[in-house]
């Protein structure tokens, strides 16, 4: 998966065995990901949007979000492999690509990472509204599907912008135009501002305001309408899963960006680190596709009775299940 090649013509003997000793760690990790993590995230995050879909009339708020989290899970599934198998990680290479391959799969992963901070963002925020407004029509999931429907188109049409700077940093040479979008660095930095400072302002906006309300007690406690009580707990364990998963990959661009702004070159070292770092970034932003999905499955009071009723249809097929038949299926769930 991962090797030191870009450290072999450094000079830096005494650094190549740490440097094989990290790589060799992280490359187990990455094995065992491809092995368990992404047929596991494959099949979750399949299984978390068919059984919503089915049942959709029971979908509320939050689910809508975990849907569109879940679409985004799997395009990061499928590409799990293509990176971590790929040139990008050099070293174990099954396979290689050119500059139009790359970029193609660099700007889906960008896009699913805008759509997966951005759900989370909108999650804490709509959580707020019906903590504190239940039963309005602010946070309703009609206005949810809408609202991920942006999402997916704003996550598209920020990442346009990145993709003019990654393909002219390949194709400056031969395309007059882009002779000043040769930074690729400058992509990295929209990334990092839009896809991640934002996000996380937004994220503990809605997580202080959620706190003070918990402090005071409503008559709206009582309310009916009002969410689950697990939904608040399924709302901070997304929230600390999907920053501390996703927060070393900004870190990296971020760290990569303002070393560029510098002008001079990276010793051995500090290359060797960066390289190692950005490596372990990326693959703990795969996993996030694989612990999310389960998180929701385990904690998600609502996601059993979905299940077995979806199981249910299957079993019956075409022909509905007759009343005695459902009653003993219920029992024996």
């Amino acid at each position: 998966m991962w090797s030191c090649g870009p450290l072999n013509g450094t000079g830096g003997v005494e650094d190549q065995p740490l440097c094989q000793h990290m790589h060799l760690v992280l490359s187990v990790f990455s094995l065992l990901y491809l092995v368990a993590g992404v047929p596991v995230g494959l099949g979750y995050n399949a299984l978390l949007v068919l059984v919503n879909l089915h049942d959709q009339s029971s979908m509320t708020m939050p689910d809508v979000y975990f849907v569109n989290m879940a679409v985004a899970g799997l395009v990061l599934s499928a590409l799990a492999p293509v990176h971590l198998l790929g040139p990008t990680a050099s070293g174990w290479a099954l396979w290689g690509f050119g500059s139009e391959a790359h970029v193609t799969l660099l700007v889906l992963f960008n896009v699913s990472s805008l759509v997966t901070m951005y759900s989370t963002a909108l999650l804490s925020l709509d959580c707020y509204i019906e903590r504190a407004l239940p039963r309005t029509y602010m946070s309703s999931v009609y206005n949810t599907r809408h609202v991920c429907g942006f999402v997916w188109g704003g996550a598209l049409l920020t990442s346009f912008s990145s993709l003019l700077f990654y393909v002219c940093s390949h194709v400056a040479a031969r395309i007059v135009e882009c002779s000043k979008m040769r930074d690729a660095q400058a992509a990295d930095a929209i990334m990092v501002f839009i896809g991640y400072v934002v996000p996380a302002l937004a994220v503990l906006y809605a997580l202080a305001l959620l706190s003070r309300i918990r402090k005071e007690d409503t008559p709206l406690d009582q309310d009916a309408g009002r969410l689950d009580p697990s939904v608040h707990r399924l709302l901070v364990a997304t929230v600390c899963t999907q920053f501390g998963l996703w927060t070393p990959h900004y870190l990296t661009l971020l760290g990569h960006t303002l070393l560029a702004l510098r002008g001079r070159p990276v010793d051995r070292h500090h290359l060797g680190i960066l390289l190692f770092a950005k490596d372990l970034a990326r693959f703990l932003a795969f996993s996030s596709s694989s612990v999310v999905p389960l998180l929701y499955r385990y904690i998600n009071r609502n996601f059993s009775g979905k299940l077995r009723r979806l199981i249910k249809k299957m079993h019956c097929g075409r022909q509905s299940c007759s009343p005695d038949q459902a009653g003993v299926q219920q029992v024996m769930a």
